[in-house]
């Protein structure tokens, strides 16, 4: 973790947001909190945030639908806080680009654990693998910057990616042409900290097709191989 990491917190109910706000910032966090929609992204614009944990239930906009606007400009990692223990919720939450979901009621710890290891999986790239030994990839037409965790295309024009999709994307092309395992890729993108819900892998293989691929129904840089998992088709060059 960051030595103040910055926790934006957005949900409706006073006593969750006075709960969370004291337990975190007793955990070594700077906290911040926001109401609904208009309050979050007037925050985001004001200040650096680190993570923001996201409730679905909000009187403006859905977390949903928040969660979808904030990623057309923003990879900072969210978390989304739902009512319904529902696998389809899950899916919903990840295929928009969430990274990772806690079903109330929660305890405060498992939260500021989810925290830790958002937090964790971003700074591990940066700190374990440095701009001078992780050049630019380059994939089709694509471009991956290890050091930004950017991913542009053959124009220089800039994709939004959520931390989760980033970290998958980085499995693929630190592997390419080689069948890895849905089990392989949650080791290699999200490590010890990943949920079990082999579903989540295929979410978002998805959403990065939609991305990537001409045509996202008939994938030819992210291949399915039947009875075994997916494979980078494509050749990979650093620079």
């Amino acid at each position: 973790m960051t030595p103040m990491p910055h926790i934006l917190i957005v949900d409706d109910d006073e006593d969750i947001l006075t709960l969370l706000t004291e337990f975190l910032q007793n955990h070594g966090c700077k906290v911040s909190a926001a109401r609904d929609g208009s309050e979050m992204f007037t925050m985001l614009e004001e200040q650096a945030v680190d993570v923001v944990v996201l409730d679905v239930m909000l009187p403006d906009e859905s977390g949903f639908d928040l969660c979808r606007r904030l990623r057309t400009s923003s990879s900072v990692p969210v978390i989304m806080l739902t009512a319904v223990s529902d696998h389809m919720e899950r899916v919903i939450g990840l295929e928009i680009g969430a990274d990772d979901y806690i079903t109330k009621p929660f305890n405060a710890r498992e939260l500021l654990a989810r925290v830790k290891a958002v937090l964790r999986r971003g700074d591990s790239r940066t700190i374990s693998r440095p701009k001078e030994t992780r050049p630019m990839l380059s994939f089709g037409r694509w471009r991956l910057d290890i050091a930004r965790r950017e991913l542009r295309s053959e124009d220089n024009t800039l994709v939004p990616l959520s931390s989760s999709e980033f970290d998958l994307l980085l499995a693929f092309v630190e592997h390419p042409q080689r069948v890895l395992t849905r089990d392989m890729l949650m080791d290699l993108a999200r490590g010890e900290s990943h949920a079990a819900f082999d579903r989540s892998i295929d979410v978002q293989v998805s959403r990065l097709r939609r991305k990537l691929e001409d045509s996202p129904r008939s994938p030819e840089l992210i291949r399915t191989v039947r009875n075994g998992g997916y494979m980078l088709a494509a050749t990979v060059s650093r620079s």
